[in-house]
């Protein structure tokens, strides 16, 4: 009776943890640390650029490399290491190698949104910025330089509706760019160009609220050219 009852305590273990096959694989890697594994390995065999440029983000820093190739291929020093859903603490975790190890000049930093949405559960804003000071170190001490981008409006989330993100962003964005001024680093201010007047995106510019449509990321291509240039003259 003891064996049985104990084979059906592990086989729930095992139910619940999905502790099995490409699923394993899938639950453990929770940072996507393998995502930009093979990217990164072929990127590091070519010469380096002497101005590489990384974008560090969420799912808009990866919808922008796909929504709008001819400005990636226009700028083939920009590197897109955006994953879908990210968190800050998800992207600490992955920030050595996908960041750090390429020997970039600049790394661009856009996150946060993805923690007010509490993806990865809960979290608070001065949690959120420890994540975001952290990053900014490790590239400090790497001799990369820092460039602080704004959160996007976000009037609500079309998978977490309800949560009312505005002022959360709001007071997000205002720590992110006095650390930027406290620390010399670059803060790029999307944010002012794309608000709505109502805490939201400007119509056109979003069809789901949060991630930008092409019109969206044209406002944001000459203001994120403008940061590097100027990060660029720093170094």
């Amino acid at each position: 009776m003891k064996n049985t009852v104990v084979t059906a305590i592990f086989l729930t273990i095992i139910s619940i943890f999905n502790l099995s096959g490409q699923d394993n694989k899938k639950v453990m890697d929770w940072a996507n640390l393998t995502r930009y594994k093979e990217a990164n390995n072929a990127l590091l065999k070519e010469k380096p650029s002497s101005s590489t440029v990384v974008l560090m983000g969420n799912s808009i820093t990866e919808g922008w490399v796909r929504e709008r190739p001819d400005f990636f291929k226009a700028n083939t020093n920009l590197v897109g290491r955006g994953i879908s859903g990210q968190t800050t603490p998800q992207m600490l975790l992955r920030f050595k190698q996908d960041v750090v190890h390429l020997k970039p000049k600049l790394v661009v930093l856009l996150c946060g949104i993805n923690d007010i949405a509490q993806n990865t559960g809960p979290i608070s804003q001065s949690e959120i910025m420890d994540n975001i000071i952290s990053m900014c170190e490790l590239a400090v001490a790497n001799k990369i330089g820092v460039i602080l981008s704004s959160v996007l409006p976000a009037s609500d989330f079309p998978w977490r509706p309800g949560m009312n993100p505005g002022p959360k962003v709001v007071s997000l964005n205002e720590d992110i760019k006095k650390y930027a001024k406290l620390k010399g680093h670059i803060y790029l201010d999307y944010y002012s160009s794309m608000e709505d007047g109502n805490l939201g995106l400007k119509p056109g510019l979003s069809t789901d609220k949060v991630h930008p449509t092409p019109a969206g990321y044209a406002i944001m291509e000459p203001l994120l050219l403008a940061a590097i240039q100027k990060g660029l003259k720093k170094l």
